[in-house]
């Protein structure tokens, strides 16, 4: 009875584990597999960072002709199951942006990863650009 105990734990300790970290190496990670891609520099998505831009919090964003980027790299794991257990984006200085980042692939994800996915880390950059 006491071997059947610790052998129902052991097959239900990995999923009450915490999550891996990902590999430091993330350009040779895959790029998230999105069934469809959302075009991630909409102006109403890049109105929060350039609030944080404006108000100081954040340095992160590149002056260009056309006005600001900024661009958060994240690597995401997915679970054989095809659900998403863990989002780590790349620190960029800019502790809001990176978790809004990270809320967005979030979100970008239900329903829309490949069936193909799942137990591996990936990679995806969101982009954020707006005019001054």
């Amino acid at each position: 009875m006491i071997a059947l105990a610790a052998l129902l734990l052991a097959q239900t300790a990995p999923a009450d584990a915490p999550a891996p970290d990902p590999p430091a190496e993330w350009s040779k990670l895959a790029d998230l597999p999105l069934i469809r891609r959302e075009v991630m520099q909409q102006p109403e998505l890049s109105r929060f960072v350039h609030d944080e831009v404006a108000a100081g919090r954040c340095s992160a964003a590149q002056r260009g002709a056309d006005g600001f980027t900024l661009a958060v790299d994240l690597a995401v794991l997915v679970e054989r199951s095809g659900e998403v257990r863990r989002i780590v984006p790349r620190a960029i200085g800019c502790p809001t942006v990176e978790q809004y980042a990270a809320g967005l692939v979030s979100r970008m994800t239900r329903a829309n990863l490949a069936p193909a996915a799942g137990g591996a880390w990936y990679r995806i950059t969101v982009a954020f650009a707006w005019k001054e």
